[in-house]
């Protein structure tokens, strides 16, 4: 079966390559001729664990190309995947400008029955508006159908959440579409994973409440950790507690800085707005919305508290993406809190494994620089603050560490280390809801 797949970014290279690894062949289609030039070369623009190999295998056994010819890819295709970005319009609104450009685009150039699927996060309606707009730009009366497809992909595990999926949520009103999906899917059969069909606005809503959900647990452990720091309770042990209840579950209660990336903050936004727009506000996806912007600023004190004015002072950044295994740094707390430093006076010295070009464009400042290791970081600094929990930074040598630095202090808002060790070690350690005994 020949697809389309509209988008080379995260969700459109991975899903993209992984339906060519499914036996499809698939033409990835983006109007940048520059990233699909450097696609055709092997080179992928951001980082994302076993992409590059996937996309390689592929493209070698001739199931997978790229090109930015849409009418071409269109042409030759049943199905036609849109997975173009959905980002927060600044106003907690979803930004539908690429999705509606795609559309006009498609009904244009369709001249023959297509499945149109839409795999970008979009609020409840979006299918319907979208096929609307095909239908209206369409030469002659065609058939098409609509489906709901939409993406699960975690960053930095994405291609083992694409090959062996929680679920596959398909909307669908056409059973002609429906079974040809379920051909396009036929793969995740042999390993029983679940489906769930249903109708395009419920499709639609499963991706923003499960998205809201799990910042709502990441939101509450943080509230969590902050109490333990008051009462000198373990953050982690209630954490383990409550995760043994299997109505909670143990995933998303690891205390930190707040969430971040591509999707948890603009769909919360979203969800939120939606409500507000139905007449029935979601009042507690409001308050994560507001409890992890408040992260942030306590996490500046914690480090101003343990630096003492941070002013003049050298601190050390070790992680500047929102989560480990990737190179996004959108919406990574790292932004808001290396700002907030460098506004307080502090000179910062920063390195990620991955994601330090991408942090450039986002952060400038002549007293921001960037190191090639993590012991180039650490030397001289009157504190070291670790902001995402790479594995390399699990196993550094920290009596080695320990020399290089000013000032044998650390502030962990990722918990990778256990207070005992390193007070052995003779650091003056911080992590986040770890039994600060109160005065």
């Amino acid at each position: 079966m020949n697809i389309t797949m509209i988008g080379t970014g995260y969700v459109g290279l991975v899903s993209g390559s992984g339906l060519a690894d499914f036996g499809m062949t698939v033409i990835c289609v983006d109007k940048d001729r520059e990233r699909i030039e450097k696609l055709r070369k092997g080179e992928i623009s951001f980082y994302e664990p076993g992409l590059e190999e996937l996309v390689q295998r592929n493209v070698k056994n001739g199931r997978l190309s790229f090109d930015s010819n849409l009418k071409t890819a269109v042409d030759r295709s049943l199905v036609i995947f849109v997975a173009v970005g959905t980002p927060d319009n600044g106003q907690g609104q979803t930004d539908l400008s690429q999705v509606e450009e795609v559309a006009q685009s498609l009904g244009e150039i369709i001249d023959d029955y297509k499945i149109l699927v839409i795999k970008s996060t979009v609020p409840v309606g979006t299918n319907n508006w979208f096929k609307k707009i095909v239908q209206k730009k369409l030469k002659k009366e065609i058939n098409i159908d609509i489906v709901s497809n939409p993406e699960f992909l975690r960053e930095g595990s994405a291609i083992e959440d694409f090959m062996r999926p929680d679920r596959v949520v398909i909307g669908a009103d056409s059973t002609r579409a429906l079974a040809i999906m379920k051909d396009i899917y036929r793969s995740l059969y042999l390993i029983e994973t679940p489906f769930v069909f249903t109708n395009l606005e419920t499709a639609e809503l499963i991706k923003y409440a499960s998205n809201a959900f799990l910042a709502t647990k990441i939101s509450f452990i943080n509230e969590v950790a902050n109490i333990c720091e008051k009462v000198g309770a373990d953050v982690h042990q209630v954490a383990k507690a409550m995760g043994l209840d299997k109505r909670i579950g143990s995933k998303f209660l690891h205390p930190g800085p707040g969430f971040g990336g591509s999707c948890f903050p603009k769909d919360t936004h979203a969800f939120a707005y939606l409500g507000k727009k139905l007449g029935s506000p979601v009042s507690i996806v409001e308050s994560v919305i507001k409890v992890n912007q408040n992260q942030r600023r306590v996490m500046v004190e914690k480090i101003e508290k343990a630096v003492g004015s941070v002013e003049g002072k050298m601190i050390g950044i070790l992680g500047l993406t929102f989560k480990p295994n990737t190179s996004d740094v959108r919406e990574s707390s790292a932004i808001d809190i290396i700002l907030a430093l460098l506004q307080k006076g502090a000179k910062v010295k920063a390195y990620d494994p991955a994601g330090m070009d991408e942090f450039k464009k986002a952060v400038h400042s002549i007293n921001l620089t960037y190191e090639r290791d993590a012991y180039s970081v650490v030397k001289g600094v009157d504190g070291l603050v670790i902001l995402t929990e790479w594995n390399e930074f699990r196993n550094l040598d920290l009596k080695e560490v320990k020399k290089l630095m000013a000032q044998p202090l650390i502030v962990d808002l990722r918990n990778i280390y256990e207070p005992e060790r390193m007070s052995e070690l003779g650091y003056h350690y911080i992590g986040v809801g770890r039994g600060v005994t109160p005065a």
